[in-house]
């Protein structure tokens, strides 16, 4: 019997001018964007690659070691064709060095951009499913119980030995096999698009991850069509529950989500939190310029400062924190980079002032190391907790656990983003027992190319490689838990209602 009320739900579906309507528009919606979208990914592309060659030209023009700049990129996420997320907003750019421990808040931005081309760029896939596949959901499900109240269809189909939880399955199934089709068909040319697109490649992961955003769509779309299962079991008139169903899902997609940023206040990080960190990063760099201080007070040449300095850098408005900048106090070189060749009589000092960046180096790194450990709490107390806040708000809605979960699959979320940082990290340590081992600070090329230019040949090179699918999987398991479980929820309520409901 419930194989032969799947079978009546389901032609009585496809017959309906709106599954051919939601068929036509998603193939339209989805394929046409797809097209925009791999074309300005592939112009962030080409940024991406002409600011990775720009940089290692740089480097390789630069005579000394201590005026080198090290930057590393982000390369654009090729699943952000799927959900944007954070990949164009947050920085792809950032400097290693031995001065300060590379963060999110340091990050630059390359690439130029095209207003129009962001525009509809925008408007990602999961944009399309959160809006329009929501909406379709509703549609299908407003008169499902509600049109055969008014019609009488109900009760006649209940005069036959048939159990009102069989007439509820087949209704979901045929109606979720409904919606899945052009969900599907427009998922699966937007693949082939993206296989085709030369400047794209996707392994074995990414399909693992477009799996999962796959999955995550369906849940998403089975919690609309149950909310509109619900309002369509409750009321007994298609139009009630056609109004009622629009004003939930405009609620919902719409004003929420926008309503929540709009309402939750923008607290200003507290000055007592910047302020208390600014002074233990100036205490921290003190203590250095005490100890330096101190070993030039007793070298061969008391008194030579070689000409470097620690200067603070910014003002204790503690801006080193609102704006990236790296830290306030830093090692800063102030004339000795100027400098392209010695004089006969300044040849005997070559060995002491060797001596001198050989002990203050490695002395350097340390120092960072520690500021690091007073940053990065601050970073997470002043920016990481209140979006987290923020987010939390938002995922009360469906919406707002889809759209998490498939930033996650997606790896454009910020900790997909935040990894690249913590790759960049883990590069300037590699870089740091590069100087150290291979006595970089202590030779002539860190301050002087007159005998010999620096030779950045030998330096480590950077390679960045997203986390695997099984860590993105676990990361987004939460949001798709709370999705299945709003889903089991919205099922057992329409149960109750609709079996002991009088038709």
């Amino acid at each position: 019997m419930l194989i032969t009320l799947i079978r009546r739900e389901l032609l009585n579906n496809l017959m309906t001018f709106r599954f051919a309507a939601a068929t036509f528009i998603m193939l339209l919606l989805v394929v046409a964007n797809t097209f925009v979208l791999i074309n300005d990914y592939e112009s962030r592309l080409v940024s991406h690659n002409n600011s990775v060659n720009m940089h290692k030209r740089q480097l390789q023009e630069t005579n000394t070691y201590s005026a080198g700049e090290i930057r590393v990129d982000r390369p654009p996420n090729s699943l952000s064709i799927f959900n944007v997320g954070y990949d164009k907003q947050l920085g792809n750019e950032v400097r290693v060095t031995h001065i300060y421990v590379p963060s999110l808040w340091d990050a630059g931005m390359h690439g130029s951009s095209n207003p129009f081309m962001d525009m509809f760029a925008s408007m990602d896939i999961i944009f399309i499913f959160e809006v329009i596949l929501s909406l379709l959901a509703l549609i299908f499900a407003y008169d499902a119980f509600a049109g055969e109240y008014q019609s009488g269809t109900l009760r006649l189909v209940l005069t036959h030995p048939v159990r009102r939880g069989n007439i509820l399955v087949a209704k979901y199934i045929s109606a979720m096999l409904c919606l899945i089709v052009p969900l599907s068909i427009s998922l699966l040319l937007s693949l082939i698009l993206l296989t085709t697109s030369t400047s794209i490649s996707l392994n074995t992961d990414d399909f693992l991850r477009i799996g999962g955003i796959i999955f995550t769509s369906i849940v998403y779309l089975s919690v609309f069509y149950l909310i509109g299962l619900l309002i369509s079991a409750i009321t007994r008139r298609t139009s009630t529950a056609l109004m009622l169903s629009m004003f939930v899902w405009g609620f919902l997609v719409l004003v929420y989500p926008n309503m929540i940023l709009a309402v939750i206040p923008q607290h200003d990080a507290p000055q007592e939190r910047k302020t208390s960190a600014y002074d233990k990063i100036e205490q921290v760099w003190q203590e250095l310029d005490k100890e330096r201080k101190q070993y030039l007070a007793t070298d061969d040449f008391p008194g030579e400062d070689w000409g470097y300095e620690l200067r603070g850098w910014g003002s204790r408005s503690s801006n080193f924190i609102m704006f990236g900048n790296p830290h306030t106090l830093i090692y800063k070189c102030r004339g000795v980079m100027k400098f392209t060749g010695f004089g006969e009589e300044d040849e005997y000092k070559m060995p002491h002032a060797q001596k001198h960046f050989r002990y203050l180096g490695p002395r350097i790194i340390d120092t960072a190391d520690k500021t690091w450990l007073v940053r990065k709490p601050a970073l997470e107390d002043i920016y990481i907790k209140p979006a987290n806040t923020e987010r939390i708000w938002l995922k009360l809605s469906p919406v707002g656990l889809y759209d998490a979960a498939t930033k996650t699959w997606s790896g454009t979320d910020v900790r997909g983003v935040r990894d690249f940082f913590h790759a960049a990290r883990q590069y300037r340590k590699r870089v740091n027992d590069f100087f150290l081992d291979t006595d970089v600070f202590g030779s002539r090329q860190w301050f002087s190319s007159d005998k010999e230019a620096a030779d950045w040949s030998d330096l480590p090179h950077f390679a960045y490689q997203r986390v695997d699918s099984n860590i993105n999987a676990m990361r987004a398991l939460p949001d798709v838990c709370l999705l299945l479980m709003i889903n089991v929820v919205l099922f057992i309520i329409i149960f109750l209602i609709f079996v002991k409901s009088e038709v």
